[in-house]
């Protein structure tokens, strides 16, 4: 699945802690029920405030964030609870990040660098997590790997030339095979369309900045150009429109750059139906899931610039960024050690390596897992669904993106999720987590979030995210990438502060403690698509923080 969607796309379209055994002064939790009566905020959000929005309080700030900042206000103060790992599953971690270095997990039982597997658990010099990876950057959509093991078999082949042993193969290689010609063609169109608009731009802007004398004018700049020519009333058009998409016409350069490089990234990597990625740079056999030791304990991954670490350097940050160290950003969570497993490439991931990487994470200590990646092909699902209800054997909870397709999912499957395609969930200890916008009101789902009555259980901050990325920087990313980590940093908090609850109960306490909404939200981007808010997700909440650390204190 698309794991973030930038701006630009729209150019194409009374509690007592008992965990800590310290008494606080009684706390009410926000009334659920009244939520729809808070005022719409009117004003435009402040950079302050959209770096922070994610932590505020709906009641106090009419921002429907998680009431972060008023739990650690007004209940945690300096409390600490037990020390709570969690795995994150994404593309590698920046791990000597100022604002991350602190929170990593150790594991102290290697010695670092030593060649010698000293905990016995299989695994080399695993002092920070895995990587399941290898030097595995790049990788093809899980559809063009089904092409390629099927095509020797089917192409060609008619309907009525296939047995009926056959036949949901062949049906599955057909389906994979339209999905790769709608997909490519639409890469082509955009990496097409993006250098159209570029090839305009960059002369009209090189003519204005000339005229004023800046690159930095704004809509007014243009508006108040007296007497234009028919080409500057061209460029004046044109301009204004890009003005509409950033700050400035250079950062809207800068996104049709990213994007055209982003479309034809794709081509190469995502569509590449001659290179075996996984063969290359790794060797481990996806298909036999007996091998399990594959890979290196190199966490951030290959790249000397850790640009395949971005997504999961900003998701880490996001649940641990050390709080109150007055650099970057305050994470969710304030006593938590994050376990660094790398398992999802440029592309789409493997089951084998997710499978491998969750009950990794169960085996080391981890009580949360964060999955913040996904796929709508699977060709072993099995071996993760196992992987899920060992992880709820051992009492961890899974935080899931829902995706960011705009889909109803309980019409379309999704991997990884607790979803059976017939009957209820296969497992308990899986929280799948749509997108929240910071608009109050109709557009308060974010437009590319994907939802579900039936498997999508809870809502939380998805859009304009500020948090780490490699090298010691920071920057806004969007998507339920976003939004799972933070609820995997409310699921930390819980478990730190009352660590006798389970993974099934901390679930719980996160579906029913959140904000509930009875007015009706905009779907998929779509204004004709719209939907009662408590329609779309199986608790019909916003995840709370404050409201989830009373209810936890009741159980």
């Amino acid at each position: 699945m698309n794991i973030l969607k930038s701006s630009l796309l729209a150019l194409s379209g009374a509690a007592l802690l008992a965990g800590c055994g310290t008494s606080v002064a009684p706390v009410i939790s926000t009334p659920i029920e009244n939520i729809d009566s808070i005022p719409l905020k009117t004003a435009p959000l402040n950079d302050v405030q959209y770096k922070n929005w994610a932590a505020a309080d709906l009641v106090a700030d009419t921002i429907p964030g998680m009431s972060v900042d008023r739990a650690y206000d007004e209940i945690i103060k300096n409390q600490k609870g037990e020390t709570v790992i969690v795995g994150v599953i994404d593309s590698g971690i920046d791990i000597e990040h100022e604002d991350l270095t602190n929170v990593i997990w150790t594991n102290e039982d290697e010695i670092p660098n030593n060649g010698k597997d000293d905990d016995k658990n299989g695994y080399v010099d695993d002092v920070h997590g895995w990587n399941f990876l290898g030097n595995i950057v790049a990788e093809n959509m899980e559809y063009v790997r089904i092409i390629k093991k099927l095509k020797p078999k089917y192409e060609g082949k008619t309907e009525a030339s296939i047995s009926a042993a056959d036949r949901a193969e062949f049906d599955l290689y057909k389906k994979a095979l339209a999905e790769y010609e709608k997909e490519r063609q639409q890469a082509m169109a955009q990496a097409t369309q993006y250098t159209q608009i570029l090839a305009q731009v960059k002369p009209a802007h090189n003519a204005m900045t000339q005229k004023f004398g800046k690159e930095d004018y704004t809509k007014e700049d243009l508006a108040g150009i007296s007497n234009p020519t028919p080409p500057e009333q061209q460029q004046i058009a044109m301009l204004t429109q890009m003005l509409s998409f950033g700050d400035s016409v250079p950062a809207v350069m800068k996104e049709l750059k990213g994007g055209i490089e982003y479309f034809e990234g794709r081509l190469d990597s995502h569509f590449n139906m001659d290179k075996n990625f996984r063969a290359e740079n790794l060797g481990d056999d996806p298909d036999d899931n007996s091998t399990k030791y594959y890979g290196n304990n190199d966490v951030d991954g290959p790249d000397p610039d850790e640009e395949d670490a971005r997504h999961g350097t900003h998701v880490a940050g996001i649940i641990a960024g050390e709080r109150n160290n007055e650099i970057g950003l305050d994470g969710v969570a304030n006593n938590v050690k994050i376990m660094v497993l790398r398992a999802v490439p440029d592309g789409d991931e493997y089951d084998k390596d997710i499978a491998n990487a969750i009950r990794y994470a169960a085996d080391n200590g981890a009580k949360v897992i964060n999955t913040s990646f996904g796929k709508y092909y699977s060709t072993h699902p099995e071996w993760v669904m196992d992987a899920i209800k060992y992880a709820e054997k051992k009492d961890v909870l899974i935080v899931n993106a829902a995706g960011n397709e705009g889909l109803n999912l309980d019409e379309t499957m999704v991997y990884p999720n607790d979803q059976n395609k017939t009957g209820p969930e296969y497992a308990n200890n899986v929280l799948t987590v749509g997108a929240l916008n910071y608009d109050y009101g109709e557009g308060l789902v974010a437009n590319f979030s994907n939802y579900g009555k039936s498997n999508v259980d809870v809502f939380a901050p998805g859009v304009k995210i500020w948090s780490t990325v490699q090298k010691d920087n920071y920057e806004y990313l969007q998507g339920t990438s976003m939004a799972a980590p933070a609820v995997a940093g409310v699921a930390a908090v819980i478990r730190s502060m009352y660590p006798k609850l389970s993974a099934s109960q901390v679930k719980q306490v996160i579906m029913d403690s959140g904000l509930a909404s009875k007015s009706n939200v905009i779907l998929g981007g779509d204004a004709s698509n719209t939907d009662n808010f408590q329609n779309i997700s199986k608790s019909g909440k916003m995840v709370n923080l404050y409201n989830a650390l009373i209810m936890a204190s009741k159980m």
